[in-house]
């Protein structure tokens, strides 16, 4: 297809094989997030510890976010198709494996390259729809993506705690199997829309990719743990952190000086491109943060079970559902600037309105909160699609569908380290805030302890009574300085979204058929 005709028509074979395709990244989106409400029980049947534990999710998302840039060049290597299938097939290959794994390593191992091989899967989709649609069309799929792009992880809880306390653990993984050989027959029948271009492989850039995988890899992990272990004050922390900032330099200079890099970064010098990959990032950081922050708050301050977190949030997914056909509707006729800008304004309301949790809030109470936040993640995540990408020529799409994808889990990576920091430290500056308000000389809490001891002297006896009131107020205290500490954190993530309202008049609208029918 040349740069100014205007692309065939969508046969409905490829209009099928393409819903197949969104299938298969619902699937890989899903894992990021499937497990989280069930790490306990995994944890429980590999006999592993919690910080072991903790390894499971942390090695798919760094081999995940590895293969997402990537996936730019070994499309154009392969093809679209085969790419595709290859990456399905590696996913449902190591989905068993990690359903029969019998050992923590063993079950890392096999989760680092369900991440890796599966993550070609996002990136591949936002190109496809990208090429493939034009016009109305093109807005109806990115309704489409951005609506499973941003389900997938909203309800990975809900399904992950559902078929857990149903049936085991093993099925967050068995039941990627039958749909995993489902989608590689399919788009390997009914999905060609371009051609392989087999000489690149003679340039592949080996040590870029090196690089590539160290700096991301290396970044991912201390994002990750950095804030369980007091950041650069840990040994392993602080080595990564060097091997990120190293690796990072020299994977920059090698993709701005090779003629074929392993990324291509120039899709940043297009403006919307740059601005909207940095609404992605912001999208990813209320995307997987907000739905870290609730299940942490329902979990250790309300006592919820796996299953009870998943019902709560689910309010979010639903209103997302509900919210796509307006959206889709909306972003024909409005400005998509406009529509982002009211996207980002009710994210902002939603995660505001949430700053008021109490240690009794629940699922009465998050209810509108939770369904603003699912209203306003997909009227920020379509129009920022169309704007990142619509205004790129077709021989770009590819390797910026992997920045752009890149951007969303580093937003991700950033907020929960983000969280886990301000958690901590905001929590201590509570706890010690709160602790001088409940000190011998306040009589409201003297009044407090005497009441307490009064009631429990029965049964425990004076002198056990006083210890177990005093427990019980030092409990109360850090129970309270963990909810201020959330609202703190929450506050903080609205106040990005404000901030980031600006940026919304430096991007160009995108022209009617955007990234490149007309280009």
């Amino acid at each position: 297809m040349s740069a100014t005709a205007a692309p065939p028509p969508v046969t409905g074979r490829q209009f099928a094989g393409f819903m197949v395709m969104v299938l298969g990244m619902f699937m890989a989106i899903l894992d990021i997030q499937i497990v989280s409400a069930s790490i306990a029980d995994i944890q429980a049947g590999l006999a592993a510890s919690p910080d072991e534990a903790s390894w499971i999710q942390t090695s798919y998302l760094i081999a995940e976010i590895v293969m997402i840039p990537l996936s730019g060049f070994l499309s154009r290597l392969l093809s679209t198709r085969i790419l595709f299938c290859l990456s399905a097939a590696g996913f449902t290959i190591f989905s068993l494996a990690c359903a029969m794994a019998t050992s923590l390593p063993l079950m890392i191992t096999f989760r680092a390259a369900q991440g890796f091989l599966g993550g070609a899967m996002i990136p591949t989709v936002f190109a496809t729809a990208f090429i493939l649609f034009q016009g109305p069309r093109r807005a109806t799929m990115s309704v489409l993506i951005g609506l499973t792009a941003t389900l997938a992880p909203t309800i990975g809880p809900t399904l992950g705690g559902l078929l857990t306390e149903t049936f085991s653990w093993h099925w967050l993984f068995l039941i990627n199997v039958p749909v995993g050989v489902l989608i590689v027959i399919v788009v390997s029948r009914t999905m060609t829309i371009d051609q392989g271009d087999r000489s690149l492989l003679a340039r592949f850039d080996w040590l870029g990719l090196a690089l590539m995988a160290a700096f991301l890899g290396s970044l991912e992990y201390v994002m990750e743990e950095g804030p369980r272990w007091n950041w650069l004050e840990d040994e392993t922390i602080a080595m990564f952190a060097v091997v990120a900032t190293v690796s990072g330099a020299l994977f920059f200079h090698r993709a701005f000086t090779r003629d074929e890099p392993i990324v291509d970064l120039y899709a940043f010098a297009n403006r919307n491109f740059a601005i909207g990959s940095l609404f992605s990032f912001l999208v990813g950081i209320s995307l997987y943060g907000s739905v870290y922050i609730i299940p942490l708050f329902l979990g250790r301050i309300r006592g919820y079970n796996s299953l009870q977190i998943g019902e709560t949030m689910f309010v979010t997914g639903a209103a997302m559902f509900l919210t796509a056909p307006l959206v889709g509707r909306l972003s024909q006729k409005l400005d998509t600037r406009v529509l982002l800008g009211i996207g980002l304004g009710i994210l902002a309301i939603a995660l505001w309105l949430t700053a008021r949790l109490t240690a009794e809030s629940g699922s009465l109470e998050l209810m509108l909160p939770l369904a603003l936040r699912g209203v306003g993640t997909m009227m920020s995540m379509v129009p920022v699609n169309q704007l990142a990408l619509g205004t790129l020529p077709p021989a770009r799409i590819k390797n910026a569908s992997g920045l752009y994808n890149l951007m969303r889990n580093l937003g991700g990576a950033v907020g929960l380290a983000l969280i886990n920091t301000l958690v901590t430290d905001r929590s201590a500056a509570h706890r010690l805030h709160l602790a001088e308000s409940a000190g011998w000389g306040r009589a409201g809490a003297t009044a407090w302890l005497d009441s307490v001891t009064a009631g429990m002297t029965a049964r425990l006896g004076e002198a056990q009574a006083g210890l177990a009131a005093l427990r019980r107020l030092s409990n109360l205290v850090q129970q309270q300085a963990l909810v201020l500490a959330y609202n703190d954190t929450l506050l903080v993530m609205a106040f990005f979204f404000v901030m980031s309202l600006p940026l919304i008049l430096l991007v160009r609208r995108p022209g009617a058929s955007g990234g490149g029918g007309a280009h």
